[in-house]
């Protein structure tokens, strides 16, 4: 039987398509970087994009469908196979999930001159044909307990195309139906795998480093309920967005998380940033509900846009970071630890994402704080694309970085 070792030595073509995180954690990294550009100089008014999507629009849609997708995808291509025992998908295969992924960016970044349908089709191609694979993949491999990651694709998916018709309809979908399904979505994602590998590895750190079993708490009972909270105030939340019922679900929600948060001890772990990170990414997604609650309870507490970027820079962008750290030094033989770079552009991504919700808090001084919250956004994933680039591309490269 063909092992995934033998598999990937077979192949003789690019590096970076032998598994599924090279194409898609490189990609996504450049993407954050290159986006950001556009979008520091479209913030001023220096620059238009040739799209349909209103600026801020656009913004949101290729941070949220563009980056977290192809993260999404990189993750889920590298799990799959060890949630179901069967060979990942690498090759030319790969190759043509990439092309299709970057196809949608094009698409969108020029829709000003494409039928709003063709533009449609053109980005949603991508996750469709994505969620396909990994539908295939489970189901053969008969892995029905990640049917649930499955589903929260498939909403996330459905969330891209409300975005698009409510763009093709001239809405502001940067604050739409669309993108808090997306959100939401992407938010259960977190919630649901965070919840498993932030206190798995955690308790692995702990024991390598102890020689003992320390308690960091498992899934149980009290985090299926959590769960089961964040999604209900979720869903209020896409359908009534400023309703007081909406933020009292959502505070209840960030309350519940920071407990669960709290339960996985993740104040033992500040010797090792690469286990520390994942508690602090994992924490916006209390404080981002907390903040929705208060900005819809109190108007003008954050802003909502500030309140969002919570989750949006906050839980997405901090975990995303965090999980293609960890993941490429695992798959690609390096040690489990977090040299002076790394920890920088943790930091760094940290400094965008308070400098974004100040620039909420402080409308008068917005312009200057989004601006240093993308130069700090830009030297974060800028910061990833040098210190992991030369291990996704299997170039030769430091043990520690």
């Amino acid at each position: 039987m063909t092992t995934t070792t033998e598999q990937m030595r077979a192949w003789t073509g690019p590096a970076i398509l032998t598994f599924g995180f090279r194409p898609f954690f490189f990609g996504a990294a450049v993407w954050a970087v290159l986006a950001m550009a556009l979008w520091v100089p479209m913030l001023s008014g220096y620059l238009m994009l040739p799209t349909t999507f209103d600026p801020v629009s656009w913004h949101a849609h290729e941070f949220l469908f563009g980056y977290l997708g192809a993260v999404v995808a990189g993750f889920l291509l590298t799990a799959v196979p060890n949630w179901t025992g069967r060979l990942p998908i690498v090759g030319w295969r790969l190759g043509m999930l990439a092309g299709l992924w970057l196809v949608g960016r094009v698409a969108v970044a020029v829709s000003a001159g494409l039928p709003d349908v063709l533009v449609a089709v053109a980005d949603l191609a991508f996750p469709v044909v994505f969620a396909a694979l990994i539908a295939r993949e489970i189901v053969a491999g008969k892995n029905w307990r990640n049917l649930v990651v499955l589903a929260m694709l498939g909403v996330f998916i459905l969330g891209n195309a409300f975005f698009h018709w409510e763009a093709a309809k001239g809405g502001y979908a940067a604050q739409g139906y669309g993108l808090r399904l997306g959100l939401g979505a992407g938010i259960m994602m977190i919630a649901v795998i965070g919840g498993r590998v932030v206190p798995s590895f955690t308790r692995n750190w702990l024991v390598k480093r102890r020689g003992k079993v320390l308690p960091v708490a498992p899934m149980q009972s009290f985090d299926k309920v959590v769960l089961v909270v964040l999604a209900l105030a979720l869903l209020l939340w896409f359908a009534l967005p400023f309703g007081a019922l909406t933020g009292a679900a959502l505070a209840l929600a960030g309350v519940l998380h920071a407990l669960r948060l709290a339960r996985w001890a993740g104040h033992r772990t500040f010797a090792e940033p690469l286990v520390t990170v994942l508690h602090a990414g994992y924490a916006f997604v209390p404080l981002g509900a907390l903040a929705l609650a208060a900005e819809i309870l109190a108007p003008g507490s954050f802003g909502m846009a500030g309140a969002q970027h919570f989750w949006m820079a906050g839980a997405v962008g901090l975990m995303t970071l965090a999980v293609m750290t960890r993941a490429t030094l695992g798959h690609t033989g390096q040690e489990l630890r977090a040299g002076a770079g790394t920890v920088t552009i943790y930091l760094a991504l940290i400094l965008s994402v308070f400098a974004r919700v100040a620039g909420g808090v402080w409308p008068e001084f917005s312009g200057l704080l989004n601006t240093v919250a993308g130069l700090f956004w830009i030297l974060a994933f800028g910061g990833f694309a040098v210190l992991y680039g030369a291990l996704l591309l299997r170039l030769p490269a430091a043990k520690r970085i």
